[in-house]
């Protein structure tokens, strides 16, 4: 039996509805941003899932084994809190452990139009992360139980 979030996450019997989940996350989160800079990173998602209609889960398949292992710390020292309170409590390190995952993937890509567009919104990319933990928080939550 699984005992560390991330072997939970990254068991084969749950990786499929994992992956699945966190790229309903990510849509979520990208529909729901509003004004310039919303309408910003819907036109860069847009574009990237133009480039390949499946990079954007394979590319949270891909990355998920690293950002598990990233969370692990902040999971472990959740306590009683849910983990979308702990995770939006912590934000900056939540984000920043998150951020340098994708940047290391971002650093060496497949696509290298893929790269351009996340390079172009990365300087916003932590304000998104942080508004998106608590959802995040409370997907990982409910797959971890």
């Amino acid at each position: 039996m699984p005992t560390s979030l991330t072997e939970t996450l990254l068991a084969p019997s749950r990786r499929d509805t994992v992956v699945d989940t966190l790229v309903g996350v990510i849509d979520a989160e990208v529909a729901g941003k509003r004004g310039v800079g919303g309408a910003i990173i819907k036109t860069a998602y847009g574009a990237v899932k133009k480039v390949n209609d499946g990079v954007v889960r394979r590319a949270v398949n891909g990355m998920l084994p690293d950002a598990a292992a990233s969370l692990q710390p902040l999971w472990d020292a959740r306590g009683d809190q849910t983990f979308g309170a702990y995770l939006t409590s912590h934000g900056d390190q939540a984000a920043d452990a998150l951020l340098s995952v994708s940047d290391t993937r971002a650093a060496n890509p497949r696509h290298a139009a893929i790269a351009t567009i996340y390079n172009g919104v990365r300087p916003k990319a932590k304000q998104h992360v942080v508004e998106a933990l608590p959802r995040l928080g409370t997907a990982i939550e409910t797959l971890a139980s």
